[in-house]
């Protein structure tokens, strides 16, 4: 199961992320999103379980635990929508051609 994590000091690393859930079951993967403009942290990431069960498991110790000073939030990760990825050619552009 895939499982969004938010609310993360910015100091906290993947490898902290996967440290904090393994002790739940099998982390699969766990990664903290970073800007790509800055390399900080953006505060949020996903930890991916093999086990459904360990992973509503976590999500239930985990949920609103404070973490460095910060409550977590831990939930079901939701299907990335389909889209353009944020890539537009914007409007406006008069007689311009591409």
């Amino acid at each position: 199961m895939n499982m969004y994590v938010s609310n993360l000091s910015f100091h906290t690393t993947s490898e902290d992320l996967k440290t904090l859930f393994s002790k739940f079951g099998e982390v699969t993967s766990a990664k903290v999103i970073m800007d790509k403009v800055t390399d900080r942290s953006r505060g949020f990431g996903f930890v991916e379980m093999s086990s459904e069960e360990n992973s509503k498991e976590a999500m239930a110790a985990l949920n609103n635990k404070e973490i460095e000073g910060r409550a977590l939030s831990v939930s079901v990760a939701r299907e990335k929508e389909a889209g353009n990825g944020g890539f537009s050619r914007g409007g406006g552009g008069g007689n311009k051609r591409w």
